[in-house]
C-alpha cells in the first residue's frame, strides 16, 4: 500500500495541527494503521496506532490526552489530531500501514513519506 500525508506546518506551542494520510488501492482496511516520530538527532519512535476497524487504539506516554488517531475506510485515510502541542512536539511525523497492531518499527509494512511538524515556543 502507497501512503501520503499530508497537514504538517508551523504552529505556536499549545496550537493544534490535523495530519492526514491517504492510501492508495483497496486494501487500506487490511492494515491496523499508526503514526511515528522523528525529531533532530533522535531515532523514529512510536506515537499512536489504531486497529482495522478503529475500536482500539494505542497512544505512547507523551501524547496521551492530546493526540487522537482516527481512521476513515470508506476515504482509505488515517488522521492525527494534534492538540496543546508542545516544542517537544516537533518532529518529522510519518504514517505506517502495520502488519500487526503494535507498537515497534517492526511491525510496519509500508512508510509514507514524512510530515514536518514544527511546533514554536
Amino acid at each position: 500500500v502507497q501512503l501520503q500525508a499530508s497537514g504538517g506546518g508551523l504552529v505556536q506551542a499549545g496550537g493544534s495541527l490535523r495530519l492526514s494520510c491517504v492510501a492508495s488501492g483497496r486494501t487500506f482496511r487490511r492494515y491496523p494503521m499508526g503514526w511515528f516520530r522523528q525529531a533532530p538527532g533522535k531515532e523514529r519512535e512510536f506515537v499512536a496506532v489504531i486497529s482495522l476497524s478503529g475500536t482500539s487504539t494505542y497512544y505512547t506516554d507523551s501524547v496521551k490526552g492530546r493526540f487522537t488517531i482516527s481512521r476513515d475506510n470508506a476515504k482509505n485515510t488515517q488522521y492525527l489530531q494534534m492538540s496543546s502541542l508542545k516544542p517537544e512536539d516537533t518532529a518529522v511525523y510519518y504514517c505506517a500501514a502495520l502488519r500487526a497492531f503494535g507498537s515497534s518499527s517492526g511491525d510496519v509494512g509500508s512508510w509514507g513519506q514524512g510530515t514536518q511538524v514544527t511546533v514554536s515556543s
